[in-house]
């Protein structure tokens, strides 16, 4: 069209120096309250992320500190060195935005657009509003998990047989599953161990093993293989009667067991009084979750079925041999568990030397009753004659919480979203009949406890987010209604990131709010600078037609909107493609790292996509369609100039 044109077609010419730097003061001034509040706003964002706390906010913390001090050194940088830098470089024959070959070919491709949508109001509006009704139940469709799983290059295999199992039988079944886990070639190196470790901070009893399993660079894994498959391949081939295999990784499970106690995905905690009843809930729980989808490597933390050797002293015995009680334990205590009989000096080190049967005659009970006691009546008698020897159940560890007994089942979820599983299982939970009596209570932990911590801290600080972000746009133009302009951005800026996400193929997690907190502040900074000039155009309007209904016409008024929605249109294009271009390598990188980093990349995408198309049509038309409404009812229009 000839007035667009003639907009935007001005003579390059010459300037006073004085003019210059008249136009550089005018132009900072402009953008400078903008940028002020913008940064105060995108601060404002990350708010959320330094109210996280435990494992989720010693992640993202940095991530919220380095974008904070970013920020401010940015706007500080564009207040101060800014209009320095642009009074040195930009001199001689200034030109118009038009002249840019490249802001032409923008300009080309935006106005008939900007027309369509002036002219289709109702049906622009209309489709906006119906694509983000329909992010809604997509929403409420995608699965949730705590974080997203960090591949650790390598897996930790954690099996748990009978509470009772012998160090023997224990030694060859390691042997074994090394053995069979060596085969599988993506496997480099293996190492397991059972029991507990030479420290106090390792409570782990003789019937869980731990076999760490290194694998090789992917570049030498069989072609189209994953870390699932070959999980699915080791578990096929390591089913051992009485044995319940646990998949998971080292880091993870350290930190699951540090956080939670539960050294799975997801941990059901039995409380109660007693261990006997503790045990029997516990497996009608494990009963009730059988065959729920999702739900992998199941199995119940043994509270009894421990074997113990109890010596029953027989005192009557004892006195008519001219025996004490020390007498037998010492004996007992040596043979068994092994008397010092010296010390060895190794450098710097001393080692004790212990003496003590053999393990065959330690697990004998014959052998243990043919034990020699020195009487001092009757000389040597067996140690039979004073005391019996037998085996005893127990239970093989005591767990405590909160002053109550517990127990625990536990499971990994694989093949589903953790969120969904655990609901599942919780209906199932709900729907069965019986499984607690009176005084016990279930507890769930594991991931799942961190998730539901995470998400209630989202929930209450996000609408005080929203309210600040308010404000602080509400000051920054004087106006309610700009402030809302620019904040229904927000939920426009939800349409694009969660269809990236849904088509992606992630679930909804911390790792993905994030992300969605990092894309809110984004796209209010670039509704504030788009308002910024559509106030500037109505400003140049005011000034060549004066301010009332007799002389502005809605035909001016449309003039004028596309006039400001065009201004610097290749500056708002290229902070778009900057943040896509920054983003997008994300996707196809590779390495550890990268399974945190795409579910916080994938919302800032697709959102800054849907939400910069919707700046540069919607954002125009909302502006038009408010400064109609002023000029019908007050008779004249608001401006909003942007002082120092």
């Amino acid at each position: 069209m000839n007035w667009f044109k003639r907009l935007f077609k001005k003579t390059p010419q010459w300037i006073s120096e004085e003019e210059r730097l008249q136009i550089i003061e005018k132009s900072s001034k402009q953008v400078s309250r903008g940028v002020f509040f913008a940064t105060v706003i995108i601060i404002t964002s990350f708010l959320p992320v330094f109210m996280l706390t435990g494992q989720e906010g010693k992640m993202f913390h940095p991530i919220a500190y380095t974008k904070t001090f970013i920020m401010i050194v940015d706007a500080l940088l564009v207040l101060t060195l800014a209009p320095v830098l642009i009074s040195f470089f930009m001199k001689g024959k200034f030109k118009s935005d038009r002249s840019n070959p490249v802001n032409r070919f923008l300009e080309r491709i935006y106005e008939p657009i900007i027309e369509w949508v002036l002219e289709w109001r109702k049906t622009t509006l209309a489709i906006n509003i119906l694509a983000l009704l329909i992010t809604i139940p997509v929403l409420k469709n995608m699965g949730t998990e705590f974080m997203p799983t960090l591949d650790e290059q390598s897996i930790l295999f954690m099996p748990v047989t009978l509470p009772d199992v012998s160090n023997d039988e224990i030694r060859r079944i390691l042997q074994v599953q090394d053995k069979i886990i060596k085969q599988v070639p993506e496997v480099d190196k293996v190492l397991g161990k059972a029991g507990r470790a030479s420290t106090s901070t390792d409570n782990s009893p003789l019937s869980m093993i731990e076999t760490m399993i290194m694998l090789k660079p992917k570049s030498q894994w069989r072609e189209g293989l994953t870390k699932d498959d070959i999980i699915k391949e080791l578990d096929t081939k390591l089913q051992i009667p009485g044995v319940v295999n646990g998949w998971t990784q080292p880091i993870i499970n350290r930190i699951n067991m540090l956080a939670t106690g539960i050294r799975t995905d997801v941990g059901i905690k039995v409380y109660g009084q007693n261990l006997d009843t503790i045990a029997s809930v516990s497996e009608r729980v494990r009963h009730a979750l059988e065959g729920t989808a999702g739900v992998q490597d199941l199995f119940v933390e043994p509270v009894t079925g421990g074997k113990y050797l109890n010596v029953d002293i027989n005192r009557d015995a004892l006195a008519r041999y001219g025996l004490n009680v020390d007498d037998v334990n010492q004996t007992v205590e040596s043979a068994i568990g092994g008397a010092p009989v010296g010390q060895t000096i190794e450098g710097r080190q001393r080692f004790s030397i212990n003496v003590r049967l053999l393990q065959d005659y330690r697990n004998s009970i014959d052998q243990l009753n043919r034990i020699p006691i020195m009487s001092p009546v009757f000389g040597e008698v067996p140690l039979s004659a004073v005391a019996s020897i037998k085996f005893e159940e127990g239970p093989p560890m005591i767990t405590s919480e909160n002053a109550l007994l517990r127990g625990a089942v536990m499971f990994n979820v694989r093949g589903r979203d953790l969120g969904s599983t655990v609901e599942e299982a919780m209906e199932k939970l709900n729907a069965a009949d019986g499984i607690l009596p009176q005084g016990y209570f279930l507890e769930w932990s594991g991931q799942y406890e961190n998730l539901l911590k995470g998400q209630q801290t989202l929930i209450w600080i996000a609408p005080v987010v929203l309210i600040i972000i308010f404000f602080s746009l509400y000051f920054a133009f004087h106006s309610i209604r700009e402030a809302f302009l620019s904040l229904i951005t927000i939920p426009f800026a939800l349409i694009g990131g969660v269809y990236m996400v849904y088509f992606w193929g992630a679930n909804l997690s911390i790792g993905v709010a994030v992300g969605f907190i990092a894309l809110f502040g984004i796209a209010v900074e670039t509704g504030i600078v788009m308002v910024i000039y559509l106030n500037d155009a109505m400003q140049q309007l005011i000034k060549e037609k004066g301010n009332s209904r007799e002389t502005i016409s809605k035909a001016d008024l449309r003039k004028y909107v596309i006039w400001g929605g065009s201004k610097r249109l290749r500056p708002k294009i290229m902070t778009v493609c900057v943040s896509l271009f920054g983003l997008i390598p994300i996707l196809w990188a590779t390495g550890v790292g990268t399974d945190i980093m795409k579910p916080i990349v994938l919302p800032m995408i697709g959102g800054v996509f849907t939400s910069s198309i919707h700046i540069l049509l919607v954002t125009p038309l909302i502006f038009l369609m408010s400064k109609e409404y002023e000029l019908r009812k007050y008779g004249k229009l608001e401006t909003h100039d942007a002082p120092h």
